[in-house]
C-alpha cells in the first residue's frame, strides 16, 4: 500500500477516536521505547496530558524502509496529525515520546510492537501487510502544542483559551453576540474573514456562521479571547461569511466575545420576548430580582404596529420620576413584570408582548387599542428585596402578615387569583419557621393559618379547580374547615349533576358558592 494511503487511514483512525476510559496503563519495559534527538526544540517546555499536539511523523522499519508518512516528500499529504494527549486514541509509545519533546524538536522514537500498532489491548486498524509485529522507528517533528478544551466528543471542535472571560453567562439560541473575529486556513495561513475593528454581530440559530463556530462560542463568556479549531464536519455554510472555504481540512478562528445580547423567549412560543439592549451590573441570574422586591423602573410603551407610536413614557408622563412597585402585586402588566424580574440593575431591555401579556387583563392606557401588541423599552434602575422575618418578634411578624394578606385580598378582588394565591402561599411557607411562645400567640397563629388556607381554597375555586379547594379546606382540622369542605363537596356534586346542566337545581348551586367563596380577611 502507498505511504500516503497508509498515513491517511491511520491518521483518520487516530484523530477521530476518543481514548478508552478503561484502558490499562501499560508499563514500558527496559529498551521498549528509545529516543534520539535529531534537532533540539525551542525551549524546555513540554506538552502535558490534555494538550493538543500537532506533529509530522514518518514510520520506518529498522532497515530504513519508509512505511508511512505525513510529509509530502515521502508520499504524504503534508497535513500534520493533531491529537490530544490522554484523550485521543494514541499509540502508547507516541504518547510517552511526545510528552518528552519541546516545540520544534525532531526526534527518532524506536518502539517495540507492544507500544505501537502491535499492542493487542489497544489495536489501531492497519493494513494486513503492515509490519505491526516489528520494532519500528518513528521520526517525529513536534510543530506545536496547546492547552485546549474539547467542545465535542469527537474532537471536531477544540478551543484554546487565550484570555478568560468574566462571569459565567454563555450565549445560546436565540441570543445575539458581538465579537471581533479572524478566520484563516491554518495549512495555508490564508485569512478569509476578518472583523477585528468593527464588531461582528450575529444571531444564534440563524446559520450566519458555521455550526462548529457557533457551538464553540456558546462555551465562551463575555471578554473571553480564544482560538477555535474546526474539522470538516463542523465547517458548514454560513450566510454572513460568503468566502468560507467549505472544502478546507480544518479552520482556525480567533474570537473575542465583546457582548452577549440576551434574547429570551419567556413562554417558549414567541408571544413574549425580552431582548437585552444594555448590560446591567452583576451576575445573571443571581443578581436579578427573582424574589419579591420593590422595583424602580423607567419604561416607554410603544405600539409597534402603529408606526412605533409611544403611548406612555415615565420620564415624561410621571414628571421624570421612575415607577416604583412591588413584584407579585399586579401593579404592572404580567409580561412586563415577568421580564423585569430577569433584569440586572442598570440593564436596558426591549420587551415585545402580545396583548394577552399586556393590557387584555390590565387597565388599558389611553391610545392602546383592544388586542394591540406592545413593546416596552424598560430600564431597571434598582430594586430592594423584601426583608424576611429573621430577627422579628411575633407581633412584627403578624403585622407583616397582615400587609401581605391585605395585598392578596386586593389582588383577589381584582380577579388576579394566581397572584393572590401566591401571596397567601408565601406566608404559609414562612409559617413553617414561626414558633409562637405562648397560648395567646398560638391561638392567633392558628386562626391566621386557618384563614390563609381558606383563602387559598377560594383562589383555587375561582381558578376552576374545586378538588384543590377541598384539599386546602381539609388542611386544617377545625370544625369550620370541615363544614366548608362538606359544602364544597356538595357544590362539586351539584356542578357535575346532569340535572344542573338542564337548569334544575341551578338556583341551589348558585346559592352554595357565595356562602363560602367570599374572601376571608
Amino acid at each position: 500500500m502507498a505511504s500516503e494511503e497508509v498515513a491517511a487511514d491511520l491518521a483518520d483512525g487516530l484523530s477521530s477516536e476518543r481514548g478508552s476510559a478503561t484502558k490499562k496503563e501499560k508499563t514500558i519495559p527496559p529498551a521498549g521505547l528509545m529516543k534520539a534527538i535529531i534537532r533540539a526544540g525551542e525551549n524546555m517546555e513540554t506538552p502535558q496530558k490534555g494538550n493538543q499536539v500537532v506533529f509530522h511523523y514518518t514510520t520506518r522499519t529498522t532497515d530504513g524502509v519508509v512505511v508511512e508518512s505525513t510529509k509530502s516528500n515521502l508520499g504524504g499529504r503534508d497535513v500534520p496529525l493533531k491529537l490530544i494527549l490522554g484523550k485521543s486514541k494514541m499509540l502508547k509509545g507516541w504518547e510517552e515520546g511526545l510528552m518528552s519533546m519541546c516545540k520544534g524538536e525532531v526526534s527518532m522514537l524506536k518502539i517495540i510492537p507492544e507500544l505501537h500498532y502491535g499492542d493487542p489491548e489497544w489495536p489501531v486498524p492497519v493494513p494486513d501487510d503492515f509490519p505491526k509485529d516489528q520494532i519500528l522507528v518513528f521520526e517525529i517533528e513536534l510543530l506545536d502544542f496547546r492547552s485546549v478544551k474539547v467542545v465535542t466528543d469527537d474532537f471536531g471542535i477544540l478551543k484554546e483559551v487565550i484570555i478568560h472571560g468574566q462571569g459565567w453567562e454563555t450565549p445560546r439560541e436565540p441570543y445575539e453576540v458581538k465579537v471581533r473575529i479572524t478566520g484563516k486556513v491554518p495549512r495555508e495561513g490564508k485569512i478569509f474573514f476578518q472583523k477585528d475593528q468593527e464588531p461582528f454581530h450575529f444571531t444564534f440559530g440563524k446559520n450566519e456562521v458555521p455550526n462548529g463556530l457557533e457551538k464553540a462560542i456558546a462555551t465562551m463568556t463575555r471578554g473571553e479571547i480564544a482560538k477555535i479549531f474546526l474539522s470538516p464536519p463542523y465547517i458548514t455554510g454560513a450566510s454572513a461569511i460568503p468566502d468560507l472555504p467549505l472544502e478546507a481540512d480544518d479552520l482556525e478562528f480567533k474570537v473575542e466575545l465583546l457582548q452577549v445580547i440576551q434574547v429570551r423567549d419567556m413562554v417558549g412560543d414567541g408571544r413574549l420576548i425580552k431582548r437585552r439592549l444594555r448590560d446591567g451590573k452583576g451576575e445573571f441570574p443571581v443578581d436579578c430580582p427573582l424574589q419579591d422586591s420593590v422595583l424602580r423602573i423607567h419604561y416607554k410603551g410603544i405600539l409597534p404596529d402603529d408606526g412605533g407610536k409611544v403611548f406612555c413614557d415615565t420620564r415624561v408622563d410621571n414628571d421624570g420620576e421612575p415607577l416604583e412597585f412591588g413584584s407579585g402585586e399586579g401593579r404592572v402588566p404580567e409580561g412586563l413584570e415577568m421580564c423585569v424580574k430577569l433584569m440586572l440593575p442598570g440593564e436596558l431591555a426591549l420587551v415585545s408582548s402580545v396583548s394577552g401579556f399586556a393590557y387584555d387583563k390590565f387597565p388599558r392606557p389611553d391610545g392602546v387599542p383592544d388586542g394591540a401588541n406592545v413593546q416596552w423599552e424598560v430600564e431597571l434602575l434598582s430594586f430592594e428585596a423584601v426583608k424576611d422575618w429573621t430577627g422579628m418578634n411575633f407581633k412584627q411578624i403578624m403585622d407583616d402578615v397582615e400587609k401581605i394578606k391585605g395585598t392578596g385580598n386586593r389582588l383577589f378582588k381584582e380577579s388576579k387569583f394566581d397572584l393572590a394565591k401566591a401571596k397567601y402561599e408565601k406566608v404559609l411557607r414562612e409559617f413553617n419557621h414561626v414558633n409562637p411562645q405562648d397560648d395567646e400567640e398560638g391561638a392567633i397563629f392558628a386562626q391566621t393559618r386557618n384563614l390563609l388556607n381558606l383563602n387559598v381554597a377560594a383562589c383555587h375555586q375561582k381558578l376552576g379547580d374545586p378538588s384543590k379547594s377541598i384539599e386546602w379546606c381539609n388542611k386544617e382540622q377545625a370544625e369550620v374547615t370541615h363544614g366548608l369542605a362538606r359544602v364544597l363537596d356538595r357544590w362539586e356534586r351539584c356542578l357535575h349533576n346532569p340535572l344542573t346542566r338542564l337548569g334544575r337545581e341551578s338556583s341551589s348551586c348558585e346559592s352554595i358558592v357565595p356562602s363560602w367563596c367570599g374572601l376571608y380577611s
